[in-house]
């Protein structure tokens, strides 16, 4: 099979690999689509992020979606011929995190395009059954391997415990901003008002249901919320972005008792915080690691057709092309948000 790889920092090769079999419990998937996420382009430029370092040549890739075409010994929910979604981290299934259903925190994870294991820039990959999604007739193969950014905002609402009628900030209009508003929307939110510094991303944001927009080139967060508040504060933060002020900002941003969810990693391992505010406040500081139990229910969220979420997609890419995708993905921020690649 053919496959991207990422030979060192900046350097994509495409290369000719052995097809893998499915071992026992898996099954072998032709990969129709994958999206670029942004910790590819992390490890695509710098080698690493945090405590996941790229040693050896790697295959990145992890938001995708296929076609299985082989079967191995035991599996009995799939068949040969479903177009499915993949969930692209296999746990132990034995630890503490596992048996509680919190698998997401799962030590022994093998986490698709995490160092030291390859991803899905390739044709194709086994995974075990229990990782794998029929998907409808109806869906497309685009839709099938965004659930995956999909699910992180599911999950992030879902940390954040966001009730219908309830308000909500969004800090940073990228890809994971954007499924954490159309999830604030499906959940029934009140006001979604969303933050960037770029036009265009937050044009995009109202199209997957920010009420209110913030263009922080254009005018100061505090006096802009004050007004669309007035002076209240929202229910819920929810920082996407991965930048420190932006943390700062989501927390001066809810109300008093109100919740911050950290979705975005910063660059930086330690960050500075207005602790007494936040204890004056009595705030809730809510930590988010991937998800769990989120492909089933996006399968149903994405099926009715209620939310496009391929509309974020600004890119197209053949798999020779991966290489082109990730360097659009560098140097034109300002237009690009998710870049699809199809291996086939």
């Amino acid at each position: 099979m053919k496959a991207a790889v990422l030979e060192h920092p900046l350097t994509i090769s495409i290369k000719s690999l052995e097809r893998p079999v499915p071992n026992a419990g898996e099954v072998l998937i032709k990969i129709t689509a994958v999206g670029l996420c942004g910790s590819d382009v992390h490890y695509y430029e710098h080698g690493k992020i945090g405590r996941f370092v790229v040693e050896k040549p790697i295959i990145l890739g992890h938001e995708a979606a296929g076609e299985i075409v082989g079967i191995g010994e035991g599996v009995t929910s799939l068949s040969v011929g479903q177009r499915v979604a993949i969930e692209p981290g296999m746990t132990c299934g034995e630890c503490e995190f596992c048996r509680d259903g919190t698998y997401n925190l799962c030590s022994e994870v093998e986490f698709l395009a995490t160092p030291p294991y390859d991803g899905a820039f390739c044709e194709y990959v086994t995974m075990r059954e229990e990782v794998v999604y029929p998907i409808p007739d109806s869906m497309s193969d685009e839709t099938a391997a965004l659930i995956e950014p999909f699910s992180v905002g599911l999950h992030a609402v879902r940390r954040g415990t966001l009730t219908e009628g309830e308000t909500v900030i969004i800090m940073g209009m990228g890809p994971i901003g954007l499924m954490a508003a159309a999830n604030a929307r499906l959940a029934g939110a009140s006001m979604i008002v969303a933050v960037d510094l770029e036009e265009k991303r937050l044009d995009m944001a109202r199209q997957f249901g920010a009420t209110h927009t913030v263009n922080l080139r254009e005018g100061k967060l505090e006096e802009e919320l004050a007004h669309i508040t007035d002076g209240r504060g929202v229910d819920l933060a929810l920082e996407t972005a991965g930048h420190p002020d932006a943390l700062r900002q989501a927390i001066q941003a809810v109300r008093r008792g109100g919740r911050v969810v950290i979705v975005g990693l910063p660059p930086v391992d330690e960050v500075s915080l207005p602790v007494p505010y936040m204890v004056d406040s009595e705030l809730k500081l809510i930590g988010v690691f991937r998800y769990h139990h989120t492909y089933p229910d996006a399968i149903k969220l994405l099926s009715d057709g209620k939310v496009d979420i391929t509309q974020m997609i600004t890119g197209k890419y053949s798999l020779e092309e991966t290489g082109a995708a990730f360097q659009a993905a560098i140097h034109d921020k300002a237009n690009t948000l998710k870049m699809m690649i199809y291996p086939g």
